[in-house]
């Protein structure tokens, strides 16, 4: 529905806070209740401060009003699923999957992410195992060449969090050949960012990649919910959680997640046999 959006569900005031909007928004929605740009704008700024549960409910009001929103709807609806969970994973309660078999470091990140909070020391311990074991890539990150790229929150490093198909996964960097991303163009795309990936074996996937580190709403200050922001937060021994826009880190510099357009292996042989990615689906 991307064409489809009226101009007015991207509107983001800012001489009004995210609650201010939203109020107001539902008192247009009561005058106008079949109005479906009211509706998608809610649900837009609903998923920026976490309140899914209205989010999905604009989605749904949304399709049953407007054919054209339905694709929309079913897409994000899907996320905020996946969002829910994830919020679940970085709590320690779930465990993240993956695609395919997933090799010995995952396990041990995975074991430390969920030692975190419980036994610092040895989550640290565990991280710095799953860093070490962990193979460094070598990528192109827009026309900039980098010997390793990582996710620069301590409890993901060499793992891309992505969602496809309706399911949320670790993917390590090392299986990606190559990731294209959209520029934001919508309010929801500051929460998760439409992008198209190419894994090692070939099989291409729509996906999306949460924008935002867990939970980057209700705090202090808004720019986090916004994605306009990163704050990191110490959480063990050189080890850091991070608040508001996802940030990757290269042996060159930190790259801002909303900034970068597209990630392409650097060696371009691909690789058939790649561990953990036996899917060679191509999705349109």
């Amino acid at each position: 529905m991307r064409k489809d959006d009226a101009a007015s569900t991207n509107i983001l005031r800012r001489d009004q806070s995210l609650a201010e909007q939203q109020a107001g928004l539902v008192a247009a929605i009561k005058a106008k209740p079949n109005v479906v740009e009211l509706r998608v704008h809610l649900a837009q700024l609903s998923m920026l401060t976490g309140n899914w549960t209205r989010a999905v409910a604009q989605l749904q009001t949304a399709a049953t009003l407007a054919a054209s929103a339905i694709p929309m709807a079913q897409m994000y609806r899907e996320a905020i699923r996946c969002e829910i969970q994830r919020e679940k994973i970085f709590a320690g309660e779930l465990a993240p999957q993956t695609i395919g078999q997933p090799e010995p470091w995952f396990a041990t990140l995975s074991q430390s992410l969920a030692s975190r909070g419980k036994d610092n020391a040895l989550a640290d311990e565990l991280m710095q195992q799953a860093f070490e074991a962990a193979p460094a890539t070598a990528f192109v990150l827009d026309e900039t060449p980098v010997d390793w790229l990582a996710d620069a929150d301590s409890r993901l490093g060499p793992i891309c969090e992505i969602i496809l198909k309706g399911q949320y996964y670790w993917l390590p960097f090392d299986h990606i050949q190559r990731l294209e991303l959209e520029a934001p163009n919508d309010l929801r795309d500051l929460v998760w960012l439409p992008g198209r990936l190419t894994l090692r074996n070939g099989g291409q996937h729509v996906v999306l990649i949460p924008s935002r580190y867990p939970r980057s709403y209700g705090l202090d200050d808004e720019r986090l919910a916004l994605a306009s922001l990163t704050r990191w937060e110490e959480i063990g021994a050189d080890a850091y959680a991070g608040h508001g826009q996802r940030s990757w880190v290269s042996n060159v510099d930190d790259h801002a997640f909303l900034a970068v357009r597209a990630l392409q292996r650097a060696d371009e042989d691909g690789a058939e046999d790649a561990p953990g990615t036996d899917e060679s689906t191509t999705d349109e």
